[in-house]
């Protein structure tokens, strides 16, 4: 009893301390602080979350006093010996806008600061990919831009940087109101999503964006996360020996690069040399092939090339421009070019990943002749689409100092030649698994771009990733349960919801049942469903064969919305299609039932498809599947002694089982037999 007598005082005193400091007469002596600092995440048009305490932090001079009000309230903090200080706002209810002030020697202010909703939107390239951005975007974007004015939505973004240890702010611009000047850029996914929480809640919304394409989940999980698992262990004790020898390989990595890229004009038939003989205007190019510009030659029939492509135009240059300067606008070349007139080159483009770049290069009027001049254009495509690809308007030839008044447009036939197929190339020198800026090393934008926004009051998140994970999808099933208990840990705020959103169709449909990599990633994220507060969107139906990044986000958006609005905000309602539940063999048929069957399971656009049935041989064949009742009956005559089915069991299905809420079914299968990714790290 002692020990609690004794015990007890303390705890209540450190409580008080940390509730607000200024009931002890020491912090009124404290002085004012000095060099107040708050994190990016903290500006004009911010939005803090309803019905929690919301922490405010920052940095300043050690010792100092910092007063933080809004709304009335006001709470107070001592800077620490470290230089931070930290303190809690109470709950608010929503609304606003409100000013927050920060007093220390000097008074920060935020202006029309509102109170709302708060979710952090992450993944990679999917939840990247913006509403409107060059010809990228999603279906309707000129319509969905337009209407984009929802002053109490806050959009914020995160830069995508990396960083081998943890930072503690981001280099973020402001937050900024959602309209249709600062929407389109913005991801899609997650406007859609708030947009749909903020029509259905009809409460402020604030966004933090903070997502990279093309990116691994263990990219974004802690160390002390992923130290827990074996499979990632080990390369994290590499990493850390590496790290000190980091700008030795980074240039030993970009000498080999730079030799490999000279090497590859030694490869390319369009170079005699280094002599561009494709360039030369004097050329016969009358064998090459033609293709109308601009538009990506992966949708002209050549899906499948990645590497150098030439391209040639004859322009007729009317006599009143011969001798002047011209510019020459190619819009946005994916990836890369070089760029010649009448033989002269006038501009090369060739830094990386900047697809979306318009390319604007001078014609210098000593080369410009009347009559018959070529346009050649070299362009590099280092993986997926390639092409000059902007829109019509985008490609024309300008008379300088008309304002754009004498213009001759290039859209329309092209000639174009293949000059290397990089699967004919030497291969590129490999990435070093731990380079700076590369997003794919485990813990590097958790540190960057994850940790940063912590502790920051939040209602969950949203996440839309697993494409890069896809050829390890029995070792998601363990990372990405991991990657969400790590956040919740770190966050501090008990289980938060979290959403994600399970990988959409893609690719041509196989003709007979098979096994699938992007089938068992999806089988792992179902299987994420297991943890507390957890809902997944299907999206199993709105994705296209020939584009990874399908344009339907709305729907994407609203089945998000849906799940928040049961696992965020208690409603009772039909947030999911139908979730295999069990099964049960009847003879030389099997009985599946569901979760989630809402009003009814239907079979959308004709009769049930996507069904596969095997016996004990493992050898699936197509079934033929029937509703019956809230259950699925699934048979067939080539199988007698069924023992399991499969449903979308591809990574581009054809399947149709719904809720008459007009949700689909998740994927599934109910063996459990080694699949093509078990045991790969």
């Amino acid at each position: 009893m002692r020990v609690t007598r004794f015990v007890l005082p303390v705890v209540v005193l450190i409580s008080v301390v940390l509730a607000g400091c200024q009931t002890f007469p020491w912090y009124e002596k404290a002085p004012p602080a000095a060099n107040v600092k708050l994190p990016s995440l903290f500006t004009d048009n911010m939005v803090l979350q309803q019905g929690m305490k919301v922490p405010v932090w920052g940095w300043a001079d050690a010792g100092g006093r910092i007063t933080v009000s809004i709304g009335g309230q006001k709470v107070n903090a001592i800077v620490g010996e470290d230089g931070r200080w930290h303190t809690e706002l109470p709950p608010f209810r929503a609304g606003g806008p409100y000013e927050l002030t920060v007093a220390g020697e000097k008074t920060i202010a935020l202006r029309n600061v509102m109170v709302g909703e708060l979710w952090v939107c992450s993944g990679q390239s999917n939840m990247q990919w913006p509403v409107k951005q060059g010809n990228m975007g999603v279906m309707n974007r000129d319509q969905e831009v337009a209407s984009a004015n929802y002053p109490n939505m806050r959009l914020f973004t995160v830069p995508r940087v990396t960083s081998f240890t943890p930072r503690e702010d981001t280099e973020s611009d402001a937050w900024q109101v959602c309209s249709p000047q600062t929407v389109p850029g913005f991801s899609a996914v997650a406007y859609f999503f708030g947009r749909y929480v903020h029509e259905h809640l009809g409460v402020p919304v604030g966004l933090i964006h903070t997502s990279w394409g093309g990116t691994v989940a263990e990219a974004w999980t802690s160390e002390s996360a992923l130290r827990r698992l074996p499979d990632f262990a080990p390369g994290l004790d590499r990493m850390a020996k590496l790290i000190p020898r980091l700008p030795e390989i980074e240039k030993e990595y970009r000498e080999r690069v730079r030799q490999w890229r000279a090497g590859l004009e030694g490869h390319d038939a369009g170079y005699d040399g280094d002599r561009p003989v494709w360039a030369d205007a004097a050329l016969d190019a009358a064998g090459w092939a033609t293709m109308k510009l601009p538009q990506h030659w992966d949708s002209a029939g050549l899906p499948e090339f990645d590497g150098f492509m030439w391209f040639r135009k004859e322009v007729d240059v009317p006599a009143s421009w011969a001798g002047r300067q011209l510019f020459l606008h190619l819009g946005p070349i994916n990836d890369m070019d070089r760029t010649w007139w009448d033989g002269f080159e006038v501009g090369r483009f060739e830094v990386p990943n900047q697809w979306t770049a318009p390319r604007l290069y001078i014609v210098p009027g000593d080369v410009v002749k009347a009559g018959r001049n070529v346009i050649v254009v070299r362009v590099q495509d280092v993986g997926s689409k390639g092409g000059i690809c902007g829109k019509p308007e985008d490609l024309e030839l300008e008379l300088c100092g008309t304002g754009g008044a004498e213009v001759i447009a290039l859209a329309g036939e092209w000639r174009y030649k293949p000059g290397l197929d990089m699967k004919d190339a030497p291969p590129q020198p490999q990435r070093p698994a731990i380079a700076r800026g590369n997003p794919n090393v485990p813990t590097v934008l958790h540190n960057a771009m994850i940790h940063p926004l912590i502790p920051d009051g939040i209602r969950g998140a949203i996440w839309y990733q697993g494409e890069s994970n896809a050829s390890r999808a029995y070792q998601y099933r363990t990372l990405f349960p991991t990657m969400i208990r790590d956040w919740r840990a770190k966050w501090g705020q008990g289980d938060f919801p979290f959403l994600f959103v399970q990988l959409a169709n893609w690719k041509a449909v196989e003709p007979e049942p098979g096994e699938s990599d992007w089938a068992e990633l999806r089988e792992a994220q179902l299987m994420t469903l297991a943890l507390p507060n957890t809902g997944m969107a299907v999206t199993i139906d709105i994705g296209e064969a020939d584009n990874i990044h399908p344009q339907n986000k709305q729907d994407v958006g609203k089945r998000l919305g849906l799940a928040a609005r049961h696992v965020a905000y208690g409603e009772t309602l039909v947030y999911s299609g139908p979730i295999y539940r069990s099964m049960r063999v009847e003879r030389n048929t099997i009985r599946l039932r569901f979760d989630h069957v809402g009003s009814g399971l239907v079979a959308k656009d004709g009769a049930l498809t996507g069904f596969a049935i095997a016996g004990t041989d493992k050898k699936f064949v197509w079934a033929d599947a029937r509703i019956d009742g809230d259950t699925v009956v699934v048979s067939s005559s080539k199988v007698l002694n069924p023992v399991a089915v499969r449903y979308a069991w591809a990574i581009n299905p054809v399947c149709n089982l719904y809720n008459k809420e007009g949700l689909p079914a998740s994927p599934f299968r109910t063996d459990s037999w080694p699949g093509v990714t078990e045991g790969k790290k």
